[in-house]
């Protein structure tokens, strides 16, 4: 079987030799080449299949063709493997849902018995039992509610603008990632309190972007998306000194949203990360650029600044209702960073706090309290009690200068020296003794 699969594969790869030399021929025998190399395709990857190689049951036209553009053994099997994998999770998702809906019949089922148990019970006691008004409203009008806020911020909303002009830097794998992300940007957006007016520039008909936007959402919910799509530049649909395009490469901090501007966002995932593309885009249009203060209020530990276009969208979003960088750069991954400073800041004084020490006046006994902050639990009073400054000398401990700051010493020594001096055994100075 394998000895099979790989003369097929020979075959196939004289095949395209073959109709990479011949570029003279006529379009009739192009089209029966081209045929029978689809076909040879085809039965390769049967082959492959009966084998026991992870390829998909199921394959396109497109990638049948896609496939046999390519060259190399490992490309192909790379490619198999995408879709195959591609393939395992799409019927999971399917088995999903089907599970879902089996749910929710069941549980229709239920609720549609205990209706008919509860309007039996209701017709008994002369009137029905119904209360679905809350269900209903929510699965007609919260659509309506979102498609009327994106209606009105596409009339007067301030607009946010997607560059769509980087088919030719990203592979088409990273093209179908894109698309997710911009259909997440278009979810987000539409259940927003305040939503941008979203702009698809240089989006061609026929290019890699239209296509796979038109299978993700289908030719009908297209038409009726409320988004802009032009092939049109978008300096030639907003006045070039409104324009500020937003990159991780750019020298310029956004310190403040401005309601004013018209923010451009590269629609662009390089996992090669090909830094300075769009900075050099902008550049050459000779607009202003400007990055998000991630270095200003996040501590940064690895990887590089470029999010996501979804979390891109969302940190807009929140800059724009709030206008506080704390709530918004909320939605940057964890993973890339440790923290925000000033968060870091108030455990660190909180963790080191300095320790101070109040003397109190002594009592009666010569008692003093000692008053410090502990680190977690409150104030802590220590009683230490004090000798006066004649024992210690006669016993010629040094205890209390060890534990007592140098001003208590001092006062707690003159007090025991005065006491002496006044003692009636003593009426005498020591300098008038004989």
């Amino acid at each position: 079987m394998r000895s099979q699969a790989a003369f097929q594969e020979q075959h196939l790869s004289r095949e395209v030799e073959t109709s990479e030399d011949d570029g003279d021929l006529e379009d009739a025998g192009d089209d029966v080449k081209g045929s029978s190399s689809l076909d040879a395709t085809r039965e390769l990857v049967s082959m492959w299949r009966q084998a026991g190689r992870l390829v998909p049951q199921e394959m396109t036209e497109e990638e049948v063709r896609t496939l046999a553009d390519l060259t190399t053994k490992s490309s192909r099997k790379k490619y198999l493997k995408y879709l195959a994998i591609k393939e395992g999770h799409k019927l999971a998702r399917k088995e999903k849902q089907q599970q879902k809906k089996a749910d929710r019949e069941a549980l229709m089922k239920e609720s549609k018995m205990l209706d008919s148990s509860t309007e039996e019970e209701g017709d008994q006691d002369g009137h029905k039992i119904k209360n679905k008004m809350f269900l209903q409203f929510w699965d007609r009008s919260l659509d309506k509610l979102l498609a009327w806020r994106t209606a009105q911020a596409m009339q007067f909303g301030q607009p946010i603008v997607f560059d769509m002009s980087y088919e030719s830097n990203m592979s088409r794998r990273e093209i179908e990632n894109t698309v997710s992300q911009l259909l997440e940007v278009e979810g987000w957006n539409r259940r927003a309190v305040e939503p941008f007016h979203l702009h698809f520039c240089n989006l061609h008909p026929g290019g890699l972007y239209k296509k796979e936007l038109l299978k993700r959402y289908g030719a009908e919910t297209w038409d009726r998306l409320l988004i802009t799509s032009t092939e049109q530049h978008y300096i030639d649909v907003f006045p070039r000194e409104e324009l500020v395009y937003l990159t991780a490469d750019s020298p310029n901090v956004l310190h403040r949203f401005d309601h004013s501007k018209v923010y451009i966002i590269g629609a662009l995932v390089d996992r090669s990360i090909q830094s300075g593309l769009s900075l050099a885009n902008a550049k050459r249009l000779k607009l202003t650029t400007a990055r998000l203060p991630l270095d200003q209020f996040l501590h940064w530990d690895m990887g590089a600044k470029n999010l996501t276009l979804d979390q891109m969208i969302r940190i807009m979003l929140t800059i724009k209702d709030t206008g506080k960088w704390e709530e918004a750069l909320q939605f940057v991954p964890k993973r890339k960073h440790d923290g925000f400073y000033q968060k870091q800041k108030k455990t660190e004084v909180s963790n080191n706090r300095p320790r101070t020490v109040k003397n109190h006046k002594p009592r009666q006994n010569a008692d003093v309290f000692l008053e410090s902050e502990g680190k977690d639990t409150g104030r802590i009073f220590k009683k230490q009690t004090m000798n006066t400054f004649s024992n210690d000398r006669m016993t010629g401990k040094n205890s209390t200068s060890k534990s007592l700051p140098a001003a208590t010493k001092l006062r707690t020594s003159f007090k025991s020296h005065m006491e002496a001096i006044k003692a009636p055994d003593k009426s005498k100075m020591w300098w008038r003794d004989e």
